[in-house]
Order: structure tokens, then sequence, then C-alpha cells
């Protein structure tokens, strides 16, 4: 199966011992860089006050106004940067995951199985950004999820809904409630859909008919 999710130093990566022994991981993002502003905006203030501080005053003055310019930031704005780091949404072949938190680590795991809704909200300028937030509803004690600053809200609410169908797929087609003739067609119509790749399709086929 697919992985998609940022490359480069800033990747986000999700331990495999966490993972059951077939399940796999589709989207792996961290919440939209917009959360980032204000710790930018803070950064280019300062960066301008301490530049300024640092002209008009004489050592060891200079560095003294630089040295509180940089703590002022880290302040004011280093908050922001920490929680978008330590900040994941994952969606595997199982369940949607949601981890927060760097010492104290918070999570939230919603079974794809139990996923009964999914909604998304965008204003005018979160669509030029590109971003929005998405309301998970699910059946059980799981209720309602809200998702906030997620990039490309559309395209994660039709991979929740993929992945929720060919999740219930597996799951039927291990017993009498879907016979292979269906099973396929589901799956023909996922990649038709641009839900599954040729790869995947021909992957999840074999698994299918293995079973």
């Amino acid at each position: 199966m697919r992985t998609t999710s940022r490359k480069g130093p800033f990747a986000v990566r999700y331990p495999e011992r966490l993972l059951s022994e077939d399940e796999d991981v589709l989207l792996l993002f961290r919440p939209h860089w917009k959360v980032l502003l204000p710790a930018l905006a803070w950064a280019m203030l300062l960066a301008a006050l301490g530049g300024a501080a640092f002209a008009a005053l004489d050592p060891p003055s200079q560095w003294v106004a630089a040295g509180v310019a940089a703590l002022l930031w880290l302040l004011l704005a280093a908050r922001s940067v920490l929680d978008w780091w330590f900040t994941s949404y994952v969606l595997t072949t199982e369940r949607i995951v949601v981890r927060r938190g760097m010492i104290a680590r918070t999570g939230v795991e919603i079974p794809l199985e139990q996923v009964t809704n999914v909604l998304f909200s965008q204003s005018v300028l979160e669509r030029l950004l590109r971003y929005g937030d998405v309301v998970l509803e699910a059946a059980g004690s799981q209720g309602r999820s809200e998702l906030h600053d997620i990039p490309d809200p559309e395209g994660f609410q039709h991979e929740v809904y993929a992945a929720r169908e060919l999740r219930m797929l597996h799951q039927r087609s291990g017993g009498p409630g879907l016979d292979p003739v269906s099973a396929l067609e589901r799956l023909a119509d996922l990649r038709e859909r641009g839900h599954l790749t040729d790869e995947e399709f021909e992957a999840q086929k074999r698994r299918l008919l293995g079973r």
C-alpha cells in the first residue's frame, strides 16, 4: 500500500511497532503550515526590533538585546512550533490515529469500520491556502472528533471513505457476507475513482482471492 508523507528533514514518521501485522500506512502528515504563521510573525518583528537595538547600542549591550529578543521569541512562539512538530495525523488500512504532545503524549484512534460520516469545511481563504477542518462522526464511544488545520481536507475525506470501504470489504469477504465477484467489482470501482493504484489493486485482488 502507498504511504503519503512529507519528505526531507521535516518528514513525519510513524513507528512500525504500533502497526498490526497486516496494517499499512496510507496517509501521514502534520497540520497545515498555516499554524506556524504567528511564530513567523513574532520572529520577524523581534528580529527587526533586535536588529535596531543591536545597531543603536554598544557592546555588550548589543548581545543582551539579541538575547532578550531570542528569549521573547521562545516565550511567545516556540510553543506553536513544538505543537506543530509533535502533532501527526495518520490514516492506515485499519484506523485513523491522531497523536499530540512532546513529553505528555495524547492519542485518539478511530477504527475505520466505526466511521459513519466525514465532513469538511473551508472558508475562501482556507481554500486558497488548501487547508480546512474535518469532522469525523463515528459509532460507539468514539462519537464526534474534530480535526483542525488539515491539508487538503477534501482529499483526506475521499481517502478516509476509500480506506473505510476497503476495510469493510475485507471484513465481509472473510465470511458469507460478500461474494468474490462483488468484492472484485468494488475493488475495480475504487481503482477507477483513483483511490487505488494498479499495484494496490493487484495486491488487494491477490489478498482477496487468497482468502
